[in-house]
């Protein structure tokens, strides 16, 4: 289970990790968007941020996580009842990026499936959900480095061995 800001590397490192261990990826944003036929921005510039959060919670809590692994979206923090039926089902792993990186590697939040409330910005949304990701890992990685072999091999190490 992968949680963090976009750009942080979940969709990269996830369907990496599950190609190299025979596992299936499940990105719960795509999930959402496929199950509803809209972009995550326009469910909610239609029915609100409560009604977004309100089925990532139900996503996220039927998800079967039997040999998958899965990248949330960045709400998903938000839920209790999802997160902790995360916690209670498989090893969550942060990957944590600086604001910076977090600046540099999302330059146009309209095509990163990124929802936020119009009076956000980046900044705002960093500082919020760092305690909330920080709450719920069991394993906290550092993903500021462009993703090399070796630095792959480390993650999986660390997520392997959690």
């Amino acid at each position: 289970m992968l949680i963090g800001l976009p750009g942080s590397g979940k969709t990269t490192i996830g369907k990496r990790f599950a190609r190299s261990y025979n596992l299936k990826f499940l990105d719960t944003d795509a999930l959402i968007e496929q199950r509803y036929g809209y972009s995550l921005q326009q469910l909610m510039n239609r029915h609100g941020h409560k009604f977004i959060r309100s089925i990532e919670e139900q996503a996220l809590s039927s998800l079967n996580l039997q040999n998958h692994v899965i990248s949330t979206g960045g709400s998903a923090v938000y839920s209790e009842l999802a997160m902790s039926h995360l916690q209670a089902s498989s090893c969550i792993v942060y990957l944590q990026i600086s604001l910076a990186t977090l600046l540099r590697r999302v330059n146009n939040t309209s095509n990163r499936g990124l929802v936020m409330l119009p009076h956000y910005s980046l900044p705002t949304l960093y500082h919020e959900r760092l305690p909330l990701y920080r709450r719920w890992a069991q394993v906290i990685i550092d993903n500021n480095r462009p993703l090399t072999a070796w630095q792959f091999d480390r993650i999986a190490a660390q997520i392997l061995a959690a």
